[in-house]
């Protein structure tokens, strides 16, 4: 199948391509390429049908030309980035994200995963919530995801079938690898100062998932036929895979050595705190086989970091914190204010 993956010099979609080429898809990438210094290791190298550096804003009908589905990952990527300017990520993450569907859509694209959160489900205490939870977004990132997912359903037709995915917290080692994630903060933390630093009291509930399943989830929903995902929510990750966020640094502690927890001064719980029961992937998309879990996880990112000998000036600066490096990109006069490429 020829797919389109907007995002896909991001950190999820840098680790998504490569497993969609070696399923045999020809994958066609478009990113406004705001990353592209940011790499992890080796500069990207992606076997692509066709690359398309574009911001998502100014798509036309002709860059969908011969793609039979679109992987949306693009847009303002967490929850601080949207903070910057809550009208930017409705811009963005909305409004020109709910333009691109119509366009894939006229183009005769005939299926749209949606790279959905479950932060829609924001504020919601400790009760598990599978797809027909409420919605209680909490960010302008949470309510963009909601308001996408709601748009597309009512472009769901015979000729347009939009999927939903809504993945749990990502955590693990990418090409552009993100240190802004929890499980990747916390071990970066803890192999650059000994010290696994909490900024809330802990008590949070977070899901979490490794970013290659999150990359099977995609490939897993692509398999079936189109009738069995059509307008369709997923939450993506694994029910015994939600953790108080104490518990993700406890299991840190005990993977990186010589290393100790600290809750900062005055942190009280994080507003956002949810559960989510992941229970319908497994047993409607049989193809979706997670294979880690956070202490796997944990380990994983702490051997890369010692590989590739992260320091602490990477990690406190802008090349694996989005938010930096937006935020550098506007200061040096790259990019506007409202992220166009000048």
């Amino acid at each position: 199948m020829r797919v389109m993956v907007t995002g896909h010099r991001g950190y999820i979609g840098a680790v998504l391509v490569p497993m969609l080429v070696a399923t045999g898809h020809e994958v066609v990438g478009l990113d406004s390429n705001w990353f592209a210094d940011c790499s992890f290791g080796e500069p990207l190298d992606f076997p692509l049908a066709k690359e398309i550096r574009k911001d998502i804003r100014e798509v036309e009908v002709a860059d969908f030309d011969g793609c039979e589905a679109v992987l949306h990952l693009a847009g303002l990527s967490n929850d601080p980035l949207g903070n910057i300017n809550a009208g930017l990520t409705e811009e963005i993450n909305e409004r020109a994200s709910i333009r691109l569907a119509e366009l894939a859509k006229e183009a005769g694209v005939e299926r749209f995963l949606f790279s959905s959160s479950c932060s829609t489900y924001g504020a919601a205490g400790d009760a598990f919530l599978d797809e027909n939870a409420s919605f209680n977004p909490v960010t302008p990132y949470g309510i963009s995801k909601v308001k996408m997912e709601a748009a597309l359903s009512e472009m769901a037709d015979d000729g347009f079938s939009p999927t939903y995915l809504r993945n749990a917290t990502a955590y693990g080692v990418s090409p552009l690898l993100r240190v802004d994630l929890v499980l990747n903060n916390l071990v970066a933390w803890a192999y650059l100062t000994g010290r696994i630093y909490l900024m809330s009291d802990g008590t949070p509930w977070r899901p979490v998932v490794h970013i290659e399943d999150i990359s099977r989830a995609f490939l897993a929903a692509l398999s079936v036929p189109r009738q069995w995902v059509h307008d369709q929510a997923f939450n993506v990750g694994r029910t015994d895979q939600n953790y108080q966020i104490i518990e993700i640094a406890e299991i840190v502690s005990e993977v990186v050595p010589d290393c100790r927890i600290e809750i900062a001064e005055g942190a009280g719980p994080d507003k956002r705190s949810y559960r989510v029961n992941c229970d319908k992937i497994a047993r409607e998309l049989t193809d979706f086989k997670p294979q880690w879990d956070v202490r796997r996880g944990a380990e994983e990112l702490y051997a890369a970091y010692r590989e590739r000998k992260l320091t602490k000036e990477d990690f406190e600066g802008p090349r694996y914190i989005r938010l930096a490096r937006i935020k550098q990109l506007i200061a040096e006069g790259r990019l506007s204010d409202d992220l166009r490429w000048r």
